[in-house]
């Protein structure tokens, strides 16, 4: 059965393949060998995903080969040895963060990557990354039909950031809020417990703000949230800060990393890249700093606590909500992949598990939309006034 995509207008909907077990496979079990690689940053759940996959594999359908990729796309080429993977092995992975087999960014090359694929008979490839990791998969899977191999790709998208297309969330995602908000609180703690305290956390979220905004809302105790979708001048920022210390003695600001986009100018920049694009700076120490300039020209004595738990939210294990989600996506990209779709990636849309194309997550990715009620819904509980 197909399933609406409900995330767009109605001339523009899309229609997915529902997951699940097919009544006929494309491959003997016992001729199947799998490769399963992890690529990209650390996410919470990434173990319970190679888990699953592991389980799927050999107690549903039999199969016995399974190998671990080390460190990312390098390592399908690389010297490091592959490792064997089963049931007795991945057990107890679901307990830990990080991923069992390492991550990497790069590695990237083709020719490289598709000869030991060849060499070593692999028939099932699965991916787990975002979606740069994803475009490598695409181009995987038709390099591999162009060759004339008979070894599907199949995609599980990993994001921190929530910025995946058409899915509900992504896996680690709901994980990553209830971590921020630990760290919300700890700054609020920080700031109710010195005069004229501002508690700053900085959370990740280089392009779209989910993670800033919803762990604003659910904790309950932010001032001030700062995400990159949203127009922000510097200015009104600082002075509403300042009004906020003269009301109320505290504040709690929440600022995701690419907020930055719009708060500093071509003079904060610490230089270009290659393709002339202003290299910016860290904007919760950025922030940090021009808080300070803006008191000290105020004439405020104030306190300010900063936290960045960047790499402690990212490198926890998954909570129950993303170990069921976990699961249930490794067991569908197993269904799928046993019934010989390729160029695939699993999600859930509107609560249902569907096969996606990658060519079509990987064409654009989700921002915050603050037209919408969520982001109203910050306002409404964090109380900042407009920014623009």
């Amino acid at each position: 059965p197909l399933l609406e995509n409900p995330h767009k207008p109605l001339c523009e909907r899309m229609m997915f393949v529902r997951a699940g077990p097919r009544q006929e496979i494309a491959f003997n079990p016992s001729e199947v060998r799998v490769a399963i690689v992890t690529c990209g940053g650390l996410c919470p759940g990434l173990n319970t995903v190679i888990q699953g996959i592991v389980y799927m594999l050999n107690y549903t359908y039999g199969v016995e080969e399974i190998y671990g990729v080390p460190y990312g796309y390098g390592g399908i080429y690389g010297n490091r040895e592959w490792i064997p993977l089963s049931p007795g092995k991945v057990k107890n992975i679901h307990n830990l963060g990080g991923t069992v087999l390492g991550s990497s960014r790069g590695g990237w090359d083709l020719e490289k990557m598709m000869t030991s694929l060849e060499e070593k008979k692999i028939n099932q490839l699965y991916v787990i990354g975002g979606d740069g990791t994803h475009r490598g998969a695409e181009k995987l899977a038709n390099e591999a039909k162009k060759r004339g191999m008979k070894m599907v790709v199949a995609g599980i998208p990993k994001t921190i950031d929530n910025d995946v297309p058409f899915i509900d969330h992504s896996f680690g995602y709901r994980t990553s809020v209830q971590e921020a908000i630990r760290a919300i609180k700890a700054a609020n703690t920080e700031a109710n417990g010195a005069p004229n305290c501002i508690g700053l956390v900085k959370l990740m979220g280089r392009h779209a703000g989910f993670i800033a905004m919803q762990a604003s809302i659910a904790a309950r105790v932010v001032n001030c949230c700062l995400i990159p979708e949203m127009d922000i001048d510097k200015g009104k920022l600082l002075d509403y800060l300042k009004s906020r210390l003269d009301s109320k003695g505290h504040a709690v600001v929440v600022v995701a990393e690419g907020a930055g986009a719009t708060l500093c100018s071509q003079e904060d920049a610490l230089g270009f890249d290659k393709s002339g694009n202003a290299i910016l700076p860290d904007v919760g120490l950025w922030l940090k700093g021009e808080i300070k300039k803006h008191m000290k020209q105020e004439g405020v004595s104030y306190n300010l606590k900063y936290i960045d738990p960047t790499y402690m939210i990212r490198s926890v294990p998954a909570d129950a909500d993303d170990q069921l989600l976990c699961t249930l996506l490794s067991n569908h990209a197993v269904h799928g992949a046993m019934a010989g779709f390729s160029g695939f990636t699993v999600g859930q849309v509107n609560h249902k598990f569907v096969y996606i194309p990658i060519s079509e997550i990987t064409k654009q990715s989700r921002r915050v939309d603050t037209e919408s009620r969520m982001f109203c819904r910050m306002l409404l509980n964090t109380g900042q006034p407009s920014l623009k």
